[in-house]
């Protein structure tokens, strides 16, 4: 995998969420709120879970020594959840145009760094696919999710 193709399932990535965080206003605080509907989240914990997952992975493989966690936080507002991945968005938006073919080909204990970041979007999908059924069972869908879509847009201009 090359560079360009890492940052198209990262482009990708951010519409998909943005797709998820659109659809928020106006939610009822105790569907934001409540928890054990998927395993032991509901869908705030959900959506700050998958911030925390990426926000791990990039300084992970930047190597700041940094781990955030802000599933340990109390759950933010939609807003503050909004904000949060502005903020993370912006780091990627640093970091992306450093990564280099050589980094992506590298292997770390065992395993390609390609394979960690398509992992990244891979887990971000997940917890959107979770995401979207809470929020469509609330009258929110965010609709159509697919990478392809993404891809069919893009391509439309």
């Amino acid at each position: 995998m090359q560079t360009d193709e890492i940052r198209f399932i990262f482009a990708y990535d951010r519409w998909a969420t943005r797709r998820v965080l659109s659809v928020l206003d106006g939610l009822d605080p105790t569907v934001w709120t409540r928890t054990d509907v998927v395993g032991e989240r509901g869908l705030g914990a959900i959506l700050v879970h998958q911030l925390g997952a990426s926000e791990r992975w990039r300084h992970g493989l930047q190597d700041t020594g940094e781990s955030p966690e802000p599933e340990l936080e109390p759950l933010p507002t939609i807003e503050e959840l909004r904000e949060r991945w502005d903020v993370e968005w912006a780091a990627v938006d640093a970091w992306l145009p450093t990564v280099t073919d050589a980094f992506v080909g590298y292997v770390h204990e065992g395993v390609p760094v390609w394979q960690m970041l398509v992992h990244v979007v891979n887990h971000g999908t997940q917890h959107r696919a979770e995401a979207a059924t809470l929020l469509t069972a609330e009258g929110r869908s965010p609709g159509e999710l697919d990478l392809i879509d993404y891809a069919e847009e893009r391509a439309a201009g």
